[in-house]
């Protein structure tokens, strides 16, 4: 038989009341079609992290100047929050394990990227909307909630920042780097030293292919989709290398005819294996890629994260890692709680240790922090030709 793809969601317009009760809608930050900042909030400080002073022009020592983060909601860090947009997560019970709770984070606390960046013993990295003065010398996070390599991808949320913006907003913060600190003579080396992480592709599968309203699925096969997207993705992770960075992590795609979201749309409680199958172009493609970035850019390291073999490790041994509970939303309504995502003031499930997902999409705390710890020190079946922890040692 076949799976009809369906994505059952709120109204457009009892989404945008919410949103303007709760949020307001603002077009003071970054737009899709024509960014523009605003005075920045001070950067929120959660759980601890590993703080180190801002530098005055980086770090000299030999550790990993900063970490410049790439991506869509799974890292999204407060990007959304004032632009025009259904994808947005600076309501509560979002941030409800996070000190200060709700920031745009698409999670119950911390996500992937904020765990690595501790790991590094670097801060929390500011997002773009934030980031003010000495705080951009460790990094910034440019990640969108909706997001895709495909700049029309997740144009049902209205508002969004392609990765092709995104590339933009970091050109923006090299020149003013640049401008501030001697010029970008000056601040190569230290570029060519930090951290790429960039993490594409979920969106141009649930909020484009996948879609009912979008053509590509009747324009493209899953192997040629695959490649439209890969090829698109080469031309954006070379000109971040025309830029300046030199060391790159690129995070493939899970396996996601298993999440929530998927899972309600069917009715037998099992994995979508057709959207599974649908992905493994994009994620063989992706490999392929980093080998040839790593053989012709002079320089450059390119390592891939097997996301899809991370999940796989945690759903296997989910004992061992503590979860109890692998198809449903911590936050969510419907089967799977994964019909309509995490709503605000949403109650959700008091054992949130114990879950895989947060809410119809996106992992858990407890999750992001575990596949931070595969993907900085995990062996060649999470990361590959080398892990975080390795490539950051490279000189």
């Amino acid at each position: 038989m076949a799976f009809h793809f369906r994505r059952l969601c709120l109204s457009s317009a009892l989404l945008a009341l919410l949103l303007q009760l709760l949020h307001g809608v603002s077009s003071q930050l970054i737009v899709v079609e024509d960014p523009v900042s605003a005075p920045p909030p001070p950067l929120v400080v959660v759980k601890d992290p590993v703080v180190a002073p801002p530098p005055t022009l980086f770090e000299q020592d030999g550790s990993v100047p900063a970490l410049f983060i790439f991506g869509d909601s799974l890292i999204d860090n407060g990007n959304n929050n004032n632009i025009p947009s259904f994808a947005k997560a600076n309501y509560f019970p979002y941030g409800i394990d996070f000190n200060g709770g709700p920031t745009g984070r698409f999670c119950n606390g911390l996500t992937m990227v904020d765990g690595i960046a501790q790991l590094l013993g670097l801060p929390l990295v500011p997002a773009y909307s934030d980031a003010t003065g000495d705080q951009v010398l460790r990094g910034v996070n440019y990640a969108s909630a909706a997001a895709g390599i495909l700049p029309d991808t997740g144009g049902n949320f209205v508002g969004r920042i392609p990765f092709d913006q995104q590339i933009h907003n970091f050109e923006t913060t090299l020149d003013q780097v640049a401008s501030n600190y001697g010029g970008a003579v000056t601040i190569a080396d230290s570029v060519a030293r930090s951290l790429f992480f960039i993490g594409m592709g979920s969106n141009d599968y649930l909020n484009n292919y996948l879609m009912p309203n979008f053509p590509t699925r009747n324009q493209y096969n899953a192997q040629q989709f695959g490649d439209l997207l890969v090829q698109q993705y080469t031309n954006q992770l070379t000109r971040l290398y025309n830029l300046g960075g030199r060391k790159f992590i690129v995070s493939g795609l899970g396996r996601m005819g298993c999440i929530p979201s998927i899972l309600a749309q069917g009715t037998d409680g099992k994995c979508s294996e057709e959207v599974n199958q649908l992905v493994l172009p994009f994620n063989t493609n992706v490999k392929t890629m980093i080998t040839n970035l790593n053989q012709n850019l002079p320089d450059a390291k390119f390592i891939y994260l097997d996301t899809a073999n991370m999940v796989q490790d945690i759903t296997t041994n989910q004992a061992v890692y503590g979860l109890t509970t692998l198809d449903k939303g911590c936050c969510g309504i419907g089967r799977n709680r994964g019909q309509i995502t995490c709503l605000p003031f949403e109650t959700p499930c008091p054992n949130r240790d114990q879950y895989l997902f947060w809410d119809a999409f996106h992992p858990t705390e407890k999750v992001n922090l575990i596949m931070a710890k595969k993907a900085f020190a995990g062996d060649r079946t999470v990361a590959f030709p080398i892990n975080i922890q390795e490539l950051a040692s490279l000189n």
